[in-house]
């Protein structure tokens, strides 16, 4: 009992760090880890953080119905290689991030600048997207990409119905 009031506490607290730092966020959202987002973030209704963290100067948007498993990252900004220093110089190029809704990353995602992932995607555990994600794939690997599809007409049927976890 004491141990679920003292989580419920944590999970208060790191709703409100997100909260504070991101752009714009609704409810109901729920950070059941230590999450760190961008002030250039927006979250969606029913959004759940599991150990997310958010880096870089550039746009992170977030639809509905959100999932993350833990450590998860979204990194927005890479080195300029192409500058006056090797390896690179010290500007940054910001690319934005766009997760459409009802999408589930797994543990440990890496996604990367520049990249949408669709409507009702899932990308597996450990992978790094690198580039978009159709609606509906199941994604996974290094660099991920697309290996199945979810049932269309039966995610549809979901959404309809708004039945969302």
């Amino acid at each position: 009992m004491i141990r679920k009031f003292i989580q419920s506490i944590f999970r208060r607290y790191y709703k409100l760090k997100v909260i504070l730092k991101c752009r714009k966020w609704e409810e109901p959202l729920q950070v059941n880890e230590n999450s760190i987002v961008s002030k250039n973030t927006y979250l969606g209704k029913n959004v759940n953080l599991n150990g997310m963290r958010i880096a870089g100067h550039g746009m992170v948007k977030i639809g509905d119905n959100f999932h993350s498993g833990p450590e998860c990252l979204l990194i927005t900004d890479t080195h300029n290689y192409k500058g006056s220093k090797i390896p690179y110089d010290e500007t940054y190029i910001s690319k934005d991030i766009i997760i459409q809704n009802n999408v589930w990353l797994g543990s440990r995602v890496i996604v990367l600048g520049g990249v949408t992932i669709g409507d009702g995607a899932i990308i597996q555990a450990g992978s790094v997207v690198v580039k978009d994600i159709p609606s509906c794939a199941i994604a996974g690997g290094n660099p991920a990409c697309a290996f199945k599809y979810r049932d269309r007409e039966h995610y549809l049927k979901l959404v309809t119905e708004k039945k969302y976890h």
